[in-house]
């Protein structure tokens, strides 16, 4: 198991990082963020690991204990929500045999095939270039700011407009842009890319608008390489019983792209490699429980765990009361 970050933040507001491996969770001293860690890393030419080692040994502590005190935050923000940018990539996963089974023989079958269906199998024959070869590019969708970033344990809210509010159970890569435009990446979090998923069934062409919702990030940064392969599973409770659950899969050996693949074909845009700024990017996911007929409501417990990952990420569903907007001529 790989070098895990965490952030926490004490009952007097003092914020601390914590480093965790398989077999032991201490503080860091003398950073305050995983962002700061980064940039020291950054900074002297070394990987984070090398970072955690540099600033000395801490105190120990239990990161279980931390996160159901409701102490532990999501490993990674931005003193500034707006430089923290939140965006994602669908249709890149391959989910079951018998899934993938049953979406090619209805390609197959069908006249005239959907315009996802088409970007899917555009993903199966072109996600996975060989090095040096540009890859097909993904489905890509804008989710927001660090606003809208919530913390383990917080409530994901939906706004009073929304017509559905669904778990996406999956991986998100988190980044940091250096000085010189270059995009650092500092890990993966186990994530929750909330959505409204009604509005998007309606017409594919609403995705812009089902996906402009908060969303959580497990409370472990996995820093190193990425597992290939990540198995899960996805719950919902309601009133104290189990509504629904399922596994989930992800890493590359599960997706029709490489990571490599998604990566760049975000940053390729000069937008996204603004010194200084985070990017946290959904990875996808081929499990919903709205696929399945789930129609979750108010108050309903969203559950991931995930080995390598040690703490699960539960959120409850919240609803917005109504608001009135209007724009004022000047």
């Amino acid at each position: 198991m790989g070098l895990r970050l965490l952030q926490h933040r004490a009952v007097d507001g003092t914020r601390s990082v914590i480093a965790a491996t398989s077999n032991q969770a201490a503080f860091v001293p003398g950073v305050d963020s995983v962002r700061e860690l980064a940039e020291r890393a950054i900074a002297n030419g070394v990987d984070l690991a090398t970072a955690v080692q540099d600033c000395g040994a801490g105190a120990p502590v239990d990161i279980a204990a931390g996160l159901a005190a409701g102490r532990l935050l999501s490993p990674i923000d931005h003193v500034d929500p707006a430089h923290l940018i939140m965006t994602g990539t669908g249709l890149t996963h391959l989910g079951s045999a018998e899934g993938r089974d049953k979406m090619h023989r209805a390609a197959a079958a069908a006249q005239t095939q959907t315009d996802s269906m088409r970007m899917f199998l555009d993903g199966v024959a072109g996600g996975k270039p060989a090095p040096g070869e540009t890859g097909q590019q993904p489905e890509w969708f804008y989710k927001g700011d660090g606003s809208g970033l919530i913390a383990p344990g917080g409530k994901l809210t939906s706004p009073a407009f929304a017509q559905d509010g669904g778990e996406e159970p999956e991986l998100a890569g988190v980044y940091l842009i250096g000085p010189d435009g270059t995009p650092f990446r500092l890990g993966i979090c186990l994530a929750n890319e909330f959505s409204d998923h009604v509005t998007e069934r309606h017409n594919y062409l609403w995705l812009a608008h089902s996906k402009l919702r908060q969303a959580a990030l497990g409370p472990e940064l996995l820093t190193g390489s990425i597992p290939d392969h990540v198995e899960g599973m996805s719950r919902i409770h309601r009133d104290g019983e189990l509504l629904w659950e399922k596994p989930f899969l992800s890493g590359e050996a599960n997706m029709s792209h490489t990571i490599a693949n998604l990566e760049a074909h975000h940053f390729k845009y000069a937008l996204f490699r603004r010194p200084g700024d985070v990017h946290v990017h959904f990875f996808g996911t081929a499990t919903l429980s709205f696929s399945e007929g789930v129609t979750t409501r108010e108050g309903d417990i969203f559950e991931i765990e995930a080995a390598p990952f040690t703490l699960p990420l539960r959120n409850a569903l919240a609803a917005a009361s109504p608001v009135d907007v209007v724009v004022r001529p000047l």
